[in-house]
């Protein structure tokens, strides 16, 4: 009787084990380039030059390393959990201002039944509803392709603190859910608050996606969500396509995308509506600027992949001296697979403006990822290769 008790006492923590199966997935992927950039400002010379210089961050995908975990808890329920670092392979040094784990930082739970809850640092719902339809997050479009300034985040530029979120399972492809950012601020509730909503659809060949972004004291919560971050050194005064507004209280995307595959062709498109408002330094007006986008895809071979799209960015007019501009951008890219793990690519970026900027200066072209252009016109042409594990 005895040694019955002691094989069953000795049997029942492997039980456990069996049933909380867990495990910890160490991932990554290097995306390195060679790039030429037109018309960059040097000191002295009217008219700048051209730079040449290797880059990590704005190719296909900027370079990172993570690691993610789960643990089945039974019933369908996992404890999951992620982080995921960037860092510029050329000098080694941390990206997203600093942060470790910047690129993402979350813990929570995922139910088979309804879907996901996690908190952290993460991405928002533009991203994950609309970020895949735009061309600058495809497999022929760089992040240069971006639209000016990312400002409408398509791209994932920006990333969340103190986030609560949900994502809800695939009901037959029907997905959706939401993102809150408590602000931290105490005696208020709201300051500093950023939440969003997206829902997605995918049957076939058909993929389409809507999301609404809303963000409270935007220089602060979103925009200087970095460590390196400061009041006024921040991702909302990096660029002058809205460097001029970062004294806006609010901040505000809606946004809509959608694709068509059609044999080994798509056809994708995207539109956003982004408001910059109660702008303190223009007596409290609102900047808007209506993004559109349109491309093409053609699988050549199942190794070749070839793309172009347009976009189209206007900004309204703020106060007769601000705003009032037109961005055009054109964005060409080949992509060659060597392995099911590595890639190499080409892509070419040119944009054009005209009109007045946001900070009331003749405008002057800023290809996404790049310094600001010495005049109306940029382009930006890459030589990459990217690899995961």
């Amino acid at each position: 009787m005895k040694k019955q008790l002691l094989a069953l006492a000795t049997l029942c923590p492997l039980a456990g084990v069996v049933h909380a199966q867990s495990s910890v997935t160490l991932y990554g992927l290097i995306d390195e380039g060679f790039e030429a950039v037109s018309n960059v400002p040097v000191a002295g010379k009217t008219g700048g030059g051209t730079k040449y210089a290797l880059d990590a961050i704005n190719g296909l995908n900027g370079t990172r390393w993570g690691l993610r975990g789960t643990e089945d808890l039974g019933g369908g329920l996992a404890a999951i959990f992620t982080l995921e670092n960037g860092f510029d392979l050329n000098t080694g040094k941390l990206g997203q201002g600093g942060a470790e784990f910047g690129r993402q930082a979350f813990v929570g739970l995922s139910s088979s039944r309804f879907g996901t809850l996690t908190l952290g640092r993460q991405y928002d719902s533009v991203v994950d509803y609309l970020g895949n339809f735009e061309f600058g997050d495809s497999n022929v479009g760089t992040a240069h392709s971006a639209h000016p300034g990312d400002l409408d985040n398509f791209n994932n530029s920006r990333r969340t603190n103190n986030a609560i979120k949900f994502r809800s399972i695939d009901y037959s492809g029907l997905t959706f859910g939401g993102i809150y950012s408590l602000g931290g601020v105490a005696g208020s509730f709201t300051t500093d608050q950023v939440y969003s909503l997206g829902v997605g659809y995918k049957q076939g060949p058909l993929a389409m996606g809507v999301a609404y972004l809303n963000v409270k004291n935007p220089a602060a919560s979103l925009f200087g969500s970095n460590p390196a971050d400061t009041a006024t050194s921040n991702g909302l005064t990096g660029t002058p396509v809205f460097s001029g507004y970062a004294t806006a209280q609010s901040y505000q995307v809606i946004g809509w995308g959608g694709s068509y595959a059609l044999g080994a062709a798509v056809f994708g498109a995207t539109y956003s509506n982004i408001r910059f408002g109660d702008i303190a330094a223009l007596a409290r007006s609102t900047a808007v600027f209506n993004d559109a986008e349109a491309s093409f895809q053609y699988h050549v071979t199942p190794a070749f992949l070839a793309g172009i799209s347009y976009n189209y960015t206007r900004g309204s007019e703020v106060t007769g001296k601000v705003g009032g501009v037109n961005y055009n951008q054109f964005a060409i890219g080949a992509n060659y697979t060597l392995s099911p793990r590595t890639d190499v690519y080409a892509a070419v970026v040119y944009q054009t403006v005209n009109g007045r900027d946001s900070t009331g200066a003749p405008a002057v072209a800023n290809v996404n990822g790049v310094s600001p252009s010495t005049n109306q016109h940029q382009a930006v042409g890459r030589l990459g290769i990217r690899t995961r594990f």
